[in-house]
C-alpha cells in the first residue's frame, strides 16, 4: 500500500491480506505526524503500477518501505508480481534486502 507522509512524502507498507495498515503506527515508523493512503488516481504515476498489482519492487522511485513484522514468521511470504492476479514467491529476507525495508509492526488483524 502506498501512503503520504505530511513531512517525508511517499512510502510503502507491506501487510498481510488479512490486516490492514495501522496508520498511526505507519506514520510513526517513517518519521511522519500524519499518514494516509494516496488518491487511487494517484498510483499509476507515483509507482508505475494499477491498483491490485501494487509491489514495492521496481517502483519508478525507490520509496522507504515498511514490512509487517509477522513476515519473519514465515519462509516465504507472496506479493503482487506488478500485475493484477499475479504474485511472487519470495523469501522475507531477500525482499527486505532487495527494496531496502524497514520490518516493523505496522499492522492490526481485520
Amino acid at each position: 500500500m502506498v501512503l503520504r507522509g505530511d513531512r517525508n512524502g511517499h512510502l510503502v507498507c507491506v501487510v498481510p491480506g488479512d490486516y490492514e495498515v495501522e496508520l498511526k503506527a505507519a506514520a510513526r515508523v517513517s518519521g511522519n505526524k500524519k499518514v494516509e493512503m494516496i488518491p487511487m488516481k494517484d498510483l499509476l504515476a507515483t509507482t508505475g503500477y494499477i491498483r491490485g498489482g501494487c509491489t514495492p519492487i521496481g517502483m519508478k522511485k525507490s520509496f522507504p518501505t515498511f514490512i509487517h513484522s509477522s513476515c519473519q514468521e514465515h519462509d516465504y511470504i507472496y506479493i503482487s508480481a506488478g500485475v493484477r492476479g499475479l504474485q511472487i514467491r519470495i523469501a522475507p529476507q531477500d525482499l527486505i534486502a532487495f527494496v531496502g525495508a524497514e520490518v516493523a509492526d505496522i499492522a492490526v488483524e481485520m
